[in-house]
């Protein structure tokens, strides 16, 4: 898997990958712009919010809010409201939770190495929290225009629905 033309598996970096933001404080890029203790995040999360936004979970397949969500309008972090999808870049593809095959636009969220559970992952965060939404993955045939699978929490997200928008209304 590739993320801005660099191989993320042969890598030996442990942390984010190359190009995108990053919270190291000493590389030049800026840390997220939203910095919350864990008490006051706990404070304005649901304790399932928490533990996916803040402790990196995953919440069960087909039980989230936007698997099946045709909406048009924005997704927003949950954490902090940061505009990070368009119902545009939203695809069927029936894994579970609600797919995307490109961010709204390049700095809205970072990208970390997830070598947990055996895997080699690439962890989705906002870039403006720090919070997890979910992983990426590429060249699973699904005919997008990048050829990747944003595979997002619901829990993580917020519709922002156009002015006007339907349910019904058509977008991937």
């Amino acid at each position: 898997m590739s993320i801005f033309g660099y191989s993320i598996f042969g890598n030996k970096a442990t942390d984010s990958v190359p190009g995108a933001v990053t919270d190291t404080g000493t590389s030049g890029n800026p840390g997220p712009a939203v910095r919350k203790s864990d008490d006051e995040w706990r404070q304005e999360l649901t304790p399932e919010e928490y533990r996916v936004l803040r402790q990196a979970g995953t919440e069960r397949p087909f039980t989230g809010e936007y698997v099946d969500t045709h909406t048009e309008g924005v997704y927003q972090c949950r954490a902090c409201g940061a505009e990070l999808f368009r119902s545009n870049e939203k695809f069927d593809s029936h894994c579970g939770w609600p797919s995307f095959w490109a961010p709204l636009a390049d700095g809205t969220v970072r990208y970390i190495h997830d070598r947990t559970l055996g895997m080699e992952r690439v962890e989705v965060r906002c870039a403006n929290c720090d919070s997890h939404l979910g992983h990426v993955f590429e060249g699973e045939g699904y005919g997008t225009p990048t050829d990747q699978r944003f595979c997002i929490n619901s829990v993580s997200l917020k519709l922002m629905p156009r002015a006007g928008a339907m349910e019904g209304s058509s977008e991937a």
